[in-house]
């Protein structure tokens, strides 16, 4: 039974898993996107997403907790520079896992993750959409009234003059 085992551990020891969510997190943030399996993206996901909603908030404690994360300056600097520029107003969910299908040599589920608002592609589509409301079909009254309400006080106003 595996009641209450939270962490994927990925075949690796503490150390060498710390080690590596750390290198692909730096990469992440420096790249906007990487490509790695299906499994380390998930986990990649919960080990990145508290270090944007840190980054928000930029002081001295927050800078030093993700540099203890990520041991990188450069990365530092991305994460609360361009990073939180485009992704500091969001609630959450700063970053998007794409199934790219299976890997040739072991058949392991491959995938990008990738940071949601460097997507270039996916931001161009999301611009034309057009927002419309619900209608019904049949005539509320105050759709269909409006233009003959408007000719009506036209005529008004032409007749008493």
């Amino acid at each position: 039974m595996r009641h209450g085992k939270k962490i994927n551990h990925l075949g690796r020891t503490a150390s060498h898993r710390k080690a590596m969510l750390s290198n692909m997190a730096t990469s992440l943030i420096l790249h906007k996107r990487i490509s790695t399996t299906l499994a380390k993206a998930k986990e990649l996901k919960k080990f990145v997403e508290p270090l944007v909603t840190r980054a928000k908030e930029d002081t001295t404690h927050n800078r030093r907790i993700a540099f203890s994360y990520l041991k990188s300056k450069d990365a530092i600097k991305a994460l609360f520079g361009e990073v939180i520029e485009k992704v500091g107003t969001r609630p959450g969910g700063y970053t998007r896992i794409i199934k790219t299908g299976f890997r040739l040599g072991d058949n392991a589920e491959m995938c990008i993750i990738e940071l949601v608002d460097f997507n270039e592609l996916m931001l161009k589509e999301a611009k034309p959409a057009k927002k419309t409301t619900r209608r019904s079909r049949r005539s509320s009254g105050k759709a269909a009234d409006a233009p003959a309400a408007e000719a009506q006080t036209e005529q008004a106003e032409s007749t008493e003059e």
